[in-house]
């Protein structure tokens, strides 16, 4: 067993670390917390004052998260897996440092080394989020509960909700002919042999590709890892290729594109591509447009609900079984604060009365994809006391969270009670933790 507040020394005698708290064979260093206050402020901009307990209390039931993980044979974390977390941890150091010489210089070892010393950490970081899942599985609330829960917040501690719109859409993509198509692919073709000629790709790609993310860069992206583009054809393409190497043209759901590897570093690439995205036809624009006003006069009519309409002519997947409501990503809901309008670029529905269906719009997919779409304001809400009425789901969200830390909690305490050892540097012994790791447990054979 660890000594009790500890200092972690190096060989000369120099103090470097200090252990802070023990959970069963598992200690957490002072550094582990200052990292953590750090990972606050960087990504909330978080004030640092007064969050060190709160922070230690998080460690702690990641520690104990991790104990139980270790003792369920169903928790099972791959190599894959912890490659996959370590490459993305890795993409967002070396971006916030600016590249991956200066990422190796500060910490004074290559990202390979930083890997394997890594690896542990990233390992037991898995297995306790996986045992988090399953402490939380099957976890729901109830419309009562949902209702207890609002008519227990006291009076003047109702929060405050900005306006917000509710808004659905029924989108018709234009159809694209294969003789479009082949136009699309010979072009690309065409500047992929001008590269292997010598032209100038980051010029071509700024004159040529389609691709808003890089055709400003040349077509470049840098420190892409597994994962970054889904796994799809695009991403096997570029890890398939040696430096320098230039990839024949493939088509994937945006267009036709090729790559060319500038560099592989470990197991991030930098590349360059261009895409060329197939262009279809004045008269395959028109006739969607054509349809979602044949659509829009049926809804009109009552010939048929808009819900409805979306679920039979809608082109659009994310949105059309659930009446083309347009769900925010942000917060799962399906309400928008209005200052968030315009990355929908839905900022005229402002003008617009519930109930309201657009002319149709020209609109292009996240895939690229052109057509036309309707939308229809389905609600609008003024800043106002949040209520069971018009804020359900912010509600629900809210009541299931705290039913959610309660079963963590519950969880926490009976494990605690099941005679975890836990300990805790004097010095951060007047926290007001939410569970009980300071009380003495029955048969724990622990200390406070």
């Amino acid at each position: 067993m660890y000594a009790q507040d500890a200092p972690v020394t190096s060989l000369s005698g120099q103090l470097v670390d200090k252990v802070v708290a023990i959970v069963g064979d598992k200690i957490i260093l002072k550094s582990d917390m200052d990292e953590r206050i750090q990972e606050y402020v960087n990504e909330k901009g978080q004030d640092t004052t007064g969050i060190s307990c709160r922070v230690l209390e998080d460690l702690m039931y990641e520690k104990l998260l991790l104990i139980e993980a270790q003792k369920d044979s169903t928790i099972i974390v791959s190599d894959d897996q912890v490659n996959q977390e370590f490459d993305k941890r890795i993409s967002y150091y070396i971006h916030e440092f600016g590249s991956k010489e200066a990422f190796e210089k500060w910490y004074g070892k290559s990202v390979e080394q930083y890997k394997e010393e890594l690896k542990p950490d990233v390992r037991d970081l898995l297995m306790a989020q996986q045992m988090r899942s399953k402490v939380l599985e099957g976890i729901t609330i109830s419309p009562e509960g949902v209702r207890k829960y609002y008519e227990a917040i006291p009076q003047d501690s109702i929060p405050s909700v900005d306006a917000q719109e509710e808004v659905a859409q029924i989108v018709k993509l234009a159809a694209l002919t294969p003789e479009e198509k082949q136009i699309a692919k010979d072009k690309c073709e065409e500047l992929r042999q001008q590269v292997i000629k010598g032209d100038d790709m980051a010029a071509l790609a700024v004159l040529y590709s389609g691709d808003p993310g890089s055709s400003k860069n040349g077509g470049e992206y840098k420190n892409v890892r597994h994962g970054d583009f889904g796994g799809n054809e695009f991403e096997k393409m570029a890890f398939s290729l040696k430096d320098s190497e230039i990839s024949p043209v493939f088509e994937t759901q945006f267009g036709y594109h090729f790559i060319q590897l500038v560099r592989r570093h470990g197991e991030l690439l930098d590349l360059r591509h261009i895409l060329i995205i197939p262009l279809v036809s004045d008269i395959d624009m028109e006739k969607c447009k054509e349809q979602l006003d044949t659509i829009k006069k049926l809804i009109k009519r009552d010939t048929l609900t808009f819900a409805d309409a979306a679920a039979k002519y809608s082109d659009d997947k994310g949105t059309k079984y659930n009446g083309g409501v347009i769900t925010n990503p942000q917060t799962g809901l399906t309400k928008w604060d209005m200052n968030q309008l315009g990355e929908l670029e839905l900022s005229y529905t402002i003008t617009m009365n519930p109930g309201d269906i657009s002319d149709p719009e020209m609109y292009s997919s996240p895939d690229a994809k052109r057509g036309y779409r309707i939308v229809m304001l389905k609600s609008r809400s003024k800043p106002h006391k949040a209520n069971l009425k018009d804020d359900y789901q912010q509600i629900q969200a809210a009541a299931l969270s705290k039913k959610q830390q309660k079963v963590v909690n519950d969880w926490i305490n009976r494990k605690l009670k099941e005679g975890v050892y836990v300990h805790v540097d004097k010095g951060l012994q007047q926290c007001k933790f939410q569970n009980n790791w300071l009380n003495p447990q029955p048969n724990s054979g622990g200390t406070q």
